[in-house]
């Protein structure tokens, strides 16, 4: 991801130029591409119905179970030409978590586990981007979960970058994963049958934000 992730230091004319280039013609017939390099500037916020994030956790031993956040708010900042400075602020509703089981959802966001009564959003604000290759970057932000707040690392991978085919909004896709230990924000139940280390994996598609 050579060029793929920055924004805090941009000037507010850059960000401008930026958010034109966006919505110019030049961006409508845009290609796709894989190559962070050739990807716009600007600012881009989640695709509500294509951002997910997955977790898995180790189930007695037995077996490794599976569930989804399916509501999720985030807003990325980039410059293909200045990964250091990504923006990227994630808002996830807890209330949202499903396993497609109906009283295991209710014990999850009980008290045992989320309590989403008292924590009813997890957030995640990113404070440093390093790329680690073509198209890898880390993405190291303080996660906020059940009241607790520690720092994490995302590792994502750039997808591609271009006009979506159904509606034409320039749009760019990412995938993630990242481990956290339950334990470190306070959720302990059921430890340690229940593993502690979960697994997150995402999907994010972003699009462009509309100008100012």
């Amino acid at each position: 991801m050579r060029s793929m992730f920055k924004t805090p230091g941009l000037t507010i004319g850059a960000v401008g130029l930026a958010a034109a280039l966006v919505f110019s013609p030049l961006a409508a017939q845009a290609q796709l591409t894989t190559s962070p390099a050739a990807t716009l500037a600007g600012t881009y916020r989640l695709d509500p119905a294509h951002g997910k994030i997955t977790w898995s956790i180790t189930h007695f031993g037995f077996s490794t179970y599976v569930g989804q956040f399916a509501h999720v708010d985030a807003t990325l900042k980039v410059d293909p030409k200045a990964v250091a400075a990504t923006s990227l602020d994630v808002t996830v509703d807890a209330n949202s978590l499903g396993t497609l089981n109906p009283a295991l959802d209710t014990h999850l966001k009980s008290k045992d586990f989320l309590d989403v009564a008292s924590f009813p959003t997890a957030t995640f604000h990113a404070t440093k981007v390093t790329q680690t290759g073509e198209k890898t970057a880390d993405v190291a932000g303080d996660l906020t979960l059940h009241g607790v707040t520690k720092p994490v690392v995302v590792h994502a991978t750039f997808n591609q970058a271009g006009p979506n085919p159904v509606d034409k909004k320039y749009e760019l896709g990412f995938a993630g994963s990242a481990e956290i230990l339950r334990s470190e924000f306070g959720i302990k139940s059921y430890l340690p049958v229940i593993s502690d280390k979960v697994t997150l994996t995402i999907e994010a598609e972003f699009k462009a934000a509309p100008a100012a």
